[in-house]
Parts: C-alpha cells; sequence; structure tokens
C-alpha cells in the first residue's frame, strides 16, 4: 500500500495565508458594495432636501472651522445652550450604526436610537411631517457623506430643564406627529410650499413666537417674535401689511429667496443670510411654491413693543 504523502507545514502557511487575503478581498469588495448600494438618485435627491432643510447650517460649527455634519454649533436659548450632534455616518460619535427605523423616530418622534426624547431645539416638531420617501433620501445623502469622528458636546442646560423625561409631558402637551397631508382642495404649488415652509425648511420654528415653555403659538404662526434664535428679532412674514410682508409681490418673496434682496434693495444677512444660501439652490417652481403659500396665509398683525 503506497504511503501518503504528507502536506508539508510550509505549504499549509501559504494556503492559509492566501485563504485569509482572499477572504479579506472578499470582505472588503462586500464592503464597498454596501457603500455603494444607495442609489445615486436617491443620494442627489437627498441633497437637495437636505440643503432645504438647512442641516448643515446647524450641525456644522463653522465659527470654529468645523467639519460639515460633524456637530458642535452652539444654540443660545432661554432654557440653556445647545450644542447640535454629529450627524456623520461615524459608526462611534455620528449616526453610522443607526437603522433606518431610528432615523426615521428620530425625525417622526423626537426619540433617540436609546428611547428617550430629543430637546425640541432639535426641530422635530416640524420635522415629523417630513414624508418616509423624503426621510430615506435624507438619511442616504447623509450615509454618504464622509466620516467624522467626533463626540457630541454636552448640553448647558439650566436645572430642571436638562431632564428629558420631562420632554414626555410637553410632547403630550405640545406636539402632533404625523406626516404632512395635502390640502385637497388646494392646488399643487400652494400644497408644495405648505410642505417646504412647515416641514422641510421649518420656517415656523423661527418666525413663530413660542409660550413659556418654548412650544410654538400656532394662532401666531409665522408672525414673527422679538426672541428668536439666539435672543435675536425674527420678522413677520404673513401678508400683513403693516407688519408683515403684505406689500410684498410673489416676485419680491422669490428674489429674497433667490438673491438675499428685500423690495426696498437691502440685503438679508445673519441667520436669513444662512437661509438664503439655502433657498438660492432651490430650483425655481420650489421658490414660487414657498411664495405662493406665504401669500395665501392669513395676516397677522404684530404689535410694536414700546421700549
Amino acid at each position: 500500500m503506497a504511503a501518503a504523502h504528507a502536506t508539508p507545514p510550509s505549504a499549509r502557511r501559504s494556503k492559509s495565508s492566501k485563504a485569509g487575503v482572499a477572504a479579506g478581498v472578499l470582505l472588503a469588495l462586500a464592503a464597498l458594495r454596501t457603500a455603494g448600494a444607495a442609489d445615486p438618485d436617491l443620494i442627489a435627491r437627498g441633497a437637495y432636501l437636505t440643503t432645504a432643510a438647512g442641516c448643515a447650517d446647524c450641525h456644522t460649527d463653522s465659527k470654529q472651522d468645523g467639519r460639515p455634519f460633524a456637530g458642535g454649533r452652539a444654540l443660545a436659548t432661554p432654557f440653556g445652550t445647545f450644542y447640535a450632534p454629529n450627524i456623520t455616518p461615524d459608526p462611534d460619535t455620528g449616526i453610522g450604526r443607526w437603522s433606518d427605523a431610528q432615523f426615521l423616530d428620530a425625525l417622526r418622534e423626537g426619540v433617540r436610537p436609546d428611547g428617550s426624547n430629543y430637546f425640541p431645539v432639535f426641530p422635530y416638531p416640524s420635522f415629523t411631517k417630513i414624508t418616509d420617501d423624503d426621510v430615506r433620501a435624507i438619511q442616504a445623502y447623509l450615509f454618504a457623506q464622509p466620516a467624522v469622528r467626533q463626540s457630541d458636546r454636552a448640553h448647558d442646560i439650566a436645572f430642571p430643564f436638562s431632564w428629558r423625561f420631562l420632554q414626555t409631558g410637553w410632547k403630550w402637551l405640545f406636539f402632533i406627529p404625523g406626516p404632512f397631508r395635502p390640502a385637497p382642495e388646494r392646488g399643487e404649488a400652494y400644497n408644495r410650499g405648505a410642505y417646504l415652509v412647515t416641514a422641510l425648511a421649518h420656517c415656523g420654528e423661527c418666525h413663530t413666537p413660542r409660550n413659556w415653555f418654548g412650544a410654538t403659538e400656532p394662532s401666531r404662526f409665522l408672525a414673527g417674535t422679538s426672541h428668536g434664535p439666539d435672543g435675536k428679532a425674527v420678522p413677520n412674514i404673513t401678508p400683513d401689511p403693516d407688519t408683515g410682508i403684505g406689500t410684498w409681490s410673489e416676485q419680491d418673496i422669490i428674489t429674497l429667496l433667490k438673491d438675499g434682496q428685500t423690495p426696498d434693495f437691502d440685503f438679508v444677512g445673519g441667520a436669513m443670510g444662512e437661509i438664503v444660501r439655502n433657498t438660492s439652490r432651490l430650483d425655481d417652481d420650489d421658490r414660487q411654491a414657498i411664495a405662493a403659500y406665504l401669500k395665501s396665509l392669513p395676516p397677522i398683525h404684530t404689535q410694536k413693543k414700546s421700549r
């Protein structure tokens, strides 16, 4: 009986090494396929929607030359100073481990992956109206961005407002979840403008006065406030002829959204300057829709406070 030929140890090590390299290549290719699996058209749409929502403005610490979407920007409020979180796809300090359901819950329900509530400085009361399809597109775009390893900065909030569990009661009183529902009696332009203003662009978060609990006052939607973000005044953008934009034409609104120029040939600055950088990148139809919607709203007169 012929003796069996044993495989030399060096050959076994060589085969094992080759198998390991092959497995590593396959894993790398699988990772590349996964990273590139998102539909490029979906990512492009997500980029447009993310611009409309102004996500980079809040989640980028531009004053400190921060990386896009890596968080750190401070927002001063009557309740304390909040710092925007990292929303890059970093798995440890960003949103890289979030599931689709967790991403949707954040925007639709104002709930963090650990089940606790977000503070409403994150505009989920407006983002809840974003449609599921648009949420998926925004998520695809954000997950296609470079991951930045940067830990979130802790909020500096006065006691007892720092207790997240209190947000459950706040939601019960002031939060109405659910996606945008078009008004069937209105036209397509009106509904598109309503969606952009109330959901994606969340204009009411800045242009609507808030009550003692920090919730916007629905009866004075877009009527302006003297205590907006960082304590600065925000104008009335309802069509009131005296204190709002009632004397503006739709074209005046479109011009401001595109170029930042007001009807009196001035140019907006500050926070609105940041907004115009986003609205200037919208298409003409969307700017027209915003203008048509704003002009259709009931005028609300804002009482000017004496000094």
